[in-house]
């Protein structure tokens, strides 16, 4: 699982060297850049351009031109990472530890995570966790950094949201959900062909049952093998990019109150009963609003902290090395 860390899309979320630094022994083979009056090292310049590396060549190898090219986007990507670290040093910007231990109990509310599942997550992406804190914490005063130079000079106007609504109303249409029910019957893994042509007797049996008189949510209780039994199949509200395609293809076809016929999968069998279809609509203005609003000073941050940064390289001392 990725951990989202919620950092300022134009900024580059990569480890610290100092992070690193504290753990690993670091081979400085040579200098990269000088910014003023810090350095970047050729090994930073390494461990960022690795993970990229190997997703670009997923598709295909990297010629040398391509490899030079990433390259130089890694360095300039480093050079407006030190500017930044430089002002966030003059500002005198710090995150306090109460801070710090909160955003990441966000982090693991908004991912659903316990702390033991976030460290084998971060194991999973080669962090520990004192480096996952130590990343944190720069990336949160870089967000604050970027709050007290750029986004305190912006502002958004209430016709200029109401412009985007009416430009991209379709971008805010909800679209067709559906509330429906299900049985569900496991494949056990390895059952030879015998036990699955028994199996799927016993189902075609639970479905003459679930069209009969009984009520389809006691036939689903009583025979659903999944979390859901207990809510008599309930599957809840759910739009059509939740579902997979033939459940999708499925649904659309059934009329409320239908039930469906069998439907295999490499997991097991499926009978769903469709209870209510909810028609989509346009969101009023009023409803999409504080998110116009949101995008519109996002677009705008994005942008002006482009700005600033040309300007902090204007006024800055930088030299790129062979």
């Amino acid at each position: 699982m990725k951990i989202s860390l919620g950092a300022c899309a134009l900024m580059m979320t990569l480890l610290p060297f100092s992070t690193v630094a504290a753990t690993l022994p670091v081979p400085v083979t040579s200098i990269s850049a000088v910014v003023n009056d810090d350095i970047i090292t050729s090994w930073e310049v390494e461990q960022a351009l690795k993970p990229l590396v190997r997703e670009a060549e997923k598709k295909s190898p990297l010629t040398d031109a391509e490899r030079r090219e990433l390259r130089s986007t890694v360095v300039n990507g480093l050079i407006d990472k030190k500017l930044a670290e430089q002002k966030i040093k003059e500002l005198n910007i710090k995150v306090s530890d109460d801070e710090l231990r909160q955003s990441i109990e966000d982090v693991k509310r908004q991912n659903n995570l316990t702390q033991e599942s976030l460290l084998l997550a971060l194991s999973g992406q080669g962090l520990t966790f004192e480096q996952y804190k130590s990343q944190m914490r720069d990336q949160l005063e870089r967000l604050r950094l970027v709050s007290q130079e750029v986004k305190s000079k912006i502002q958004v106007g209430d016709q200029e949201i109401r412009d985007y609504y009416e430009v991209n109303k379709s971008l805010f249409a909800e679209e067709e959900s559906f509330r429906a029910r299900h049985i569900f019957i496991k494949i056990p893994k390895d059952a030879t062909q015998i036990a699955l042509n028994a199996l799927a007797a016993k189902v075609e049996a639970i479905k003459k049952e679930s069209q009969g008189p009984v009520d389809f949510a006691a036939v689903a209780g009583k025979y659903t093998e999944d979390a859901t039994a207990k809510d008599g199949g309930s599957l809840g509200v759910f739009k059509k990019g939740d579902m997979q395609g033939e459940f999708v293809q499925l649904l659309e076809r059934l009329k409320p109150g239908e039930v469906s016929g069998i439907i295999k999968t490499s997991s097991g069998f499926h009978i769903i009963k469709l209870e209510e279809r909810i028609p989509g609509r346009a969101k009023s203005f009023e409803e999409v609003k504080q998110d116009i609003e949101d995008r519109l000073y996002k677009k705008k941050s994005d942008e002006r902290f482009k700005q600033w940064l040309a300007e902090m390289k204007k006024e800055a001392t930088i030299e790129i090395r062979p």
